[in-house]
């Protein structure tokens, strides 16, 4: 079957991240220890479904780095979020107003990353990025997350799409897995390429 409708991530898909920006800013050998990064993990996936809300997530975190001040956890846990390229907005654009395609968002974030990714793109260009989809899927809005089966049967059933015409783009191989085990088209996207390759890959499911 022809692909109908594409779902891309937002996170080094559209948005370039720096994913180890936060464990290395975090001064110390303890930034290190696993234990450490198990405790950020766990709170980050609380926070990525909405059932904490910023301050709570900011202070478990000042627990676990009690060296740090609030405001400055808050800035390095927005520092990873880097530049979002313009051409890759352009390339965005041209392809929904083309309407070959249906076209969603569906990001595993949060409160404060969203808010801060809205002032690191602008809200022009931000809006202008959200009008390119059908729906705009937050993890945090929806309470929950990728690569659980749930959050790809909630997008499936609520836009009456059919897995066989349908192409998941994500940068983590979890989420494909995921997908992939659902019966729906991927593309794991790798450090190396670029999301505007995408004409390439749809040929590939033609």
């Amino acid at each position: 079957m022809p692909i109908k409708n594409i779902i891309f991530d937002f996170g080094d898909v559209f948005i370039n991240l720096d994913k180890n920006f936060v464990y290395d800013q975090m001064n110390g050998s303890e930034a290190g220890k696993s234990d450490k990064k198990l405790q950020l993990h766990e709170l980050n996936k609380q926070f990525e479904v909405g059932s904490i809300n910023s301050d709570t997530f900011l202070s478990g975190l000042s627990q676990v780095y009690p060296k740090k001040t609030k405001t400055e956890i808050k800035n390095i846990f927005n520092g990873m979020l880097l530049d979002f390229p313009a051409y890759r907005l352009e390339f965005l654009k041209e392809l929904s107003q083309r309407g070959t395609y249906k076209l969603f968002l569906l990001s595993n974030t949060n409160e404060l990353h969203i808010n801060n990714g809205r002032e690191v793109i602008g809200e022009k260009m931000y809006h202008e990025f959200k009008n390119c989809f059908e729906q705009f899927y937050l993890s945090h809005e929806l309470g929950l997350r990728k690569p659980d089966a749930a959050i790809f049967n909630h997008v499936m059933k609520q836009n009456q799409l059919e897995a066989n015409e349908t192409l998941f783009i994500d940068d983590t191989l979890e989420n494909i897995r995921a997908a992939d085990g659902m019966g729906i088209h991927t593309w794991h996207l790798l450090e190396q390429e670029d999301v505007v390759e995408l004409e390439s890959k749809l040929d590939q499911h033609k």
